[in-house]
């Protein structure tokens, strides 16, 4: 039997143990199980069995909650989730979610918020759930704003509004993209970024086959900020809404190349692009 099995079953005996009664005596038999169960974990780790070095630390975070050690169990469900994260990502994210339950309940908001940010990259990325990752995102930018870390608020609310105009719902993304512009007004670190917030949520309109809403938003955006006037994004803005009403998707198409060669589009715009391009071409095909 290796090291990690025979702590494993050093823990599982003193956990299921029979002692003297009452709290404390059974607290100190959780705390000598949950600490055997570390180790187990630990040496599960050596042994490169990850998968059971995330089940021993969910154990021992189990022990700990039962010895009213909550703070200690939140940070051993966040070692169970680093376990079980490179090979079983459903399960990481399992168990990050009772760690940051735990954050919560203790009052520790940023990290609950950081936690949650980092579930909502699992999402996205390792199981590819985009409305969990989404809703995750959203809530990570509630609890930093509500913290007063505004920057990385925005940041999360950006990957919202990122996702929604991916997945096509598109009024979501508009919302963001322009909660974060409202944000970053008077702001001298992000103001530059406003065109861009601006730039995205015009194509969202577009994009949802809303020109009379585009034009206005294009407006609303010039007066919440004059310099976006002389932009070169809002010149493209006030083109693609022409192409589209004139149903001209030539000029939609150069119009775009002209862009590009001063400031290259990245993948999110291009697939946008691409679908406005698409509906242009379904109006003709409509019309013919």
């Amino acid at each position: 039997m290796s090291d990690a099995r025979s702590l494993l079953a050093k823990a599982e005996k003193k956990a299921n143990s029979s002692g003297p009664l009452g709290f404390f005596a059974s607290s100190s038999r959780y705390e000598e199980a949950g600490d055997i169960y570390v180790e187990a974990a630990n040496a599960f780790r050596l042994e490169k069995d990850l998968n059971s070095a995330g089940k021993a630390f969910e154990k021992a975070a189990q022990m700990q909650l039962k010895s009213e050690a909550k703070d200690e169990a939140a940070n051993t469900y966040i070692e169970a989730y680093k376990s079980y994260k490179k090979n079983d990502p459903e399960e990481s994210a399992r168990v990050l979610i009772q760690a940051i339950t735990l954050f919560t309940q203790r009052g520790q908001f940023r990290r609950a918020a950081t936690y949650t940010q980092d579930l909502a990259t699992l999402y996205e990325n390792e199981l590819n759930d985009l409305d969990r990752a989404m809703d995750a995102y959203d809530e990570a930018g509630e609890w930093m704003s509500n913290d007063g870390a505004e920057s990385l608020a925005n940041k999360a609310w950006l990957k919202v509004a990122e996702i929604a105009a991916i997945k096509e719902d598109y009024p979501r993304a508009i919302a963001k993209y322009e909660q974060v512009a409202r944000n970053s007004l008077g702001n001298n670190l992000t103001k530059w970024s406003l065109k861009d917030y601006f730039f995205k949520a015009g194509l969202c309109h577009i994009a949802n086959k809303d020109i009379i809403a585009a034009k206005r938003a294009v407006e609303e955006y010039t007066d919440m900020d004059p310099t976006f006037f002389q932009t070169r994004e809002q010149a493209l803005l006030s083109d693609i809404i022409s192409a589209c009403e004139d149903g001209d998707q030539e000029r939609f198409t150069d119009k775009i190349f002209q862009f590009d060669q001063f400031s290259k589009l990245d993948k999110w715009k291009t697939t946008i692009l691409l679908r406005i391009k698409n509906s242009i071409q379904e109006e003709e095909d409509n019309i013919l």
